[in-house]
């Protein structure tokens, strides 16, 4: 008996030990809590309980040249009530008039407001939605009305504020406006002017303190903001809302009446480098066209014969001809190690100067001045265009640009096609803006200027950054070789390729393009393009459009295609924005250019040409040419032209019908 109590009483003091233990360990850990964990522990509860959320600056405004909104920030807000802060004596005094205010402002009936905020208080609902989206002065006048004018403990009002970046030209113009968009990994996407000068637009975002509240909502702790947000600058940029508008609208045009895959416009001030207008449209599977990539900075491809003025201006610097220099374009066909260089027009253009085959676009005029100027020594050519900066990027603000490619004799890939081909465009690559910077920079005599797309920064009407006209390079070439190219160019628009956009009431200088892409592609795929300036005699602006892939079957000529959309922009612009200041009586003269304008394709498509040459020529060439003419053509069978029912030198009208013997 006594050895069983004895056994138990062991176990007694076992267990005392075990909770003595016990005890002094909870009691160390519980001084760790409070002297050494102690600042985790709270900090972690307060931020399950307190938490510090960001609240976005509101990015700057960014401004047109002339002070219209291109993008601006709107502030919207979120009301909402805390149905369980209010005390009885202020909810039950305020029920009534708070309910009358919101049947004023948000309709329903004042008794479905007091049955809706009753019955939040009733379930203790601490987040019950009012109204969402409200402008500034809709919330202020929110914030006045009975019991939410007590603020947010004593009145429940629960305010929510964001941010929406508005685009007032809405899809014109989108890509050029651009956006600065953060993914969920906090990975910034910077697009056009918004993302090219994020920097000044964005601001300094703010701090605001939250309680976590019910079902894991969180409700202001204040109406103030631990931090305030600093507001973005505002920049001013140098596109022009009137140009913009009218280079979108002609391009559009053409590209829907072309059925083409993508074009773009830029339009550049000549002497200071400012970007006016810059318009990027892709077609949609639908047929219809948007802002779908920034084709002008990005797009990288073979120009065309608008090289041909790079080609020209190296082969005049370098002395290795001159523009009254007799070439022979032969048969209209040269070849080189067995692959042909055809000009568009059968059997060429005869012997013609230099200054002749730039207005006509010759290709093999071109292929002979550049491969016999400079066979004995292509690094010449080559170095010449390095020199000129057309290997080099510009350097643009806007993200994206692309490459440009110049092959050297040193390239593992150079061959000896390499010269005369890049002579009138091929195996180089150059996107819009690179090879308009460069047509702009004969326009100025030489003088090469750094496209621009901002003019200031300022906040309120503090100037905080002026940006200023960068010359790129001083000279690109001599200003008698730029003179001479100015005038070649005039002429191009006056007796050559352009001819069909000539006009007597205001003068333009440039030159066509066409380049072959896709050639795996029977019958090809084309490139359109016309590069240039206007007034000829004191540029003011410069130009180039550029169109990828029209319907052949309507067209695909740089002069039939592309230089249209050239004429309007100048036409409109001449009309709606005089460019010269001395001219006092170009409002007078503005009915005449508004009729030309409105008469131009009319005119054109019921002009009398001349019936060519078709016979010997592949059947799908043939057909596409006289197609171009205005002509339904009628042919069976594959192979070549050998008979044709309208003789080449007879005059035609749009939509007679010619019929061809194929075999």
């Amino acid at each position: 008996m006594a050895t069983s109590e004895k056994g138990i009483l062991n176990r007694l003091y076992v267990v005392a030990a075990c909770m003595f233990i016990f005890a002094v360990g909870v009691g160390v850990k519980l001084l760790d809590i409070q002297f050494v964990e102690g600042d985790y522990y709270r900090n972690l509860a307060e931020e399950r309980t307190v938490r510090s959320f960001k609240i976005p600056a509101s990015r700057g405004n960014l401004y047109d040249a002339n002070g219209n909104l291109l993008a601006t920030s709107v502030p919207k807000y979120d009301i909402r009530f805390d149905a369980v802060t209010v005390s009885d004596k202020n909810f039950q005094e305020n029920i009534v008039p708070l309910s009358n205010n919101l049947t004023e402002m948000f309709g329903r009936s004042a008794a479905y407001w007091s049955q809706r905020l009753r019955q939040a208080r009733a379930n203790g609902q601490r987040y019950l939605p009012i109204a969402q989206n409200l402008g500034y002065s809709e919330y202020m006048k929110v914030k006045s009305f009975p019991m939410f004018n007590l603020g947010a403990y004593r009145g429940g009002i629960i305010v929510e504020q964001r941010t929406v970046r508005e685009h007032p030209l809405g899809k014109m113009g989108e890509r050029t406006v651009g956006y600065e968009r953060q993914d969920e990994n906090g990975y910034f996407t910077r697009v056009g002017l918004e993302g090219a000068f994020s920097s000044y637009l964005r601001g300094t975002d703010g701090r605001r303190l939250k309680q976590k509240i019910a079902k894991g909502q969180w409700k202001p702790i204040s109406d103030n903001n631990e931090v305030e947000p600093k507001d973005g600058y505002d920049v001013i940029s140098t596109i022009d809302v009137n140009i913009q508008d009218i280079a979108h609208h002609a391009l559009l045009k053409q590209l829907e009446y072309f059925e083409a895959d993508h074009g773009t416009v830029v339009v550049m001030e000549t002497k200071t480098g400012e970007i006016k207008a810059m318009s990027n449209l892709g077609r949609t599977e639908a047929g219809t066209y948007f802002e779908k990539r920034n084709y002008a900075v990005y797009e990288s491809s073979e120009p065309g014969s608008t090289f041909k003025l790079m080609a020209m201006t190296a082969a005049l610097e370098d002395n290795v001809i001159d523009t009254s220099s007799v070439i022979d374009t032969e048969n209209g066909v040269v070849r080189y190690y067995g692959r042909p260089v055809r000009d568009s027009r059968r059997g060429g253009y005869g012997k013609v100067s230099a200054a002749r085959a730039f207005e006509v676009s010759s290709n093999t005029a071109f292929t002979k001045i550049i491969t016999e100027g400079y066979k004995s020594n292509p690094s010449k050519f080559v170095d010449r265009l390095y020199d000129m900066g057309l290997n080099n990027k510009i350097g643009l603000d806007i993200k994206g640009e692309g490459s440009p490619r110049i092959p050297h004799p040193k390239d593992k890939n150079w061959n000896g096609l390499s010269l005369p081909w890049m002579a009138f465009g091929y195996g180089v690559s150059l996107t819009p803006l690179q090879t308009l910077n460069f047509y702009n920079a004969i326009a100025n005599n030489g003088e090469m200027v750094k496209p621009r797309f901002i003019k200031e920064v300022k906040e309120w009407d503090k100037s905080i950054l002026k940006v200023e006209r960068e010359v790129m390079n001083p000279r690109i070439c001599s200003p008698e070789t730029a003179k001479k190219l100015q005038n070649m160019m005039q002429h191009t628009v006056e007796r050559g390729t352009a001819a069909n956009i000539y006009t007597p009431n205001f003068s333009m200088a440039g030159k066509t393009g066409t380049c072959q892409v896709e050639y795996w592609i029977e019958p090809g795929r084309y490139i359109s393009s016309f590069a240039g300036y206007f007034p000829a005699e004191n540029p003011k602006y410069s130009c180039i459009v550029i169109i990828h892939k029209p319907n052949k079957r309507k067209g695909y000529y740089g002069n039939i295609v592309a230089a249209p959309v050239f004429k309007q922009i100048a036409q409109k612009i001449y009309t709606d924005t005089p460019v010269m200041d001395t001219l006092p009586s170009l409002d007078i003269k503005n009915d005449k250019v508004v009729e030309d304008f409105e008469a131009y394709y009319a005119s054109f498509e019921n002009e009398k040409l001349i019936m060519p040459d078709v016979t010997g020529m592949p059947a799908m060439d043939a057909v596409s040419l006289l197609e171009n003419l205005g002509l339904k053509v009628n042919f069976k069978g594959t192979g070549r032209v050998r008979a044709q029912s309208i003789s080449a030198g007879q005059k035609i009208k749009t939509n007679q019908q010619v019929n061809l013997n194929i075999g």
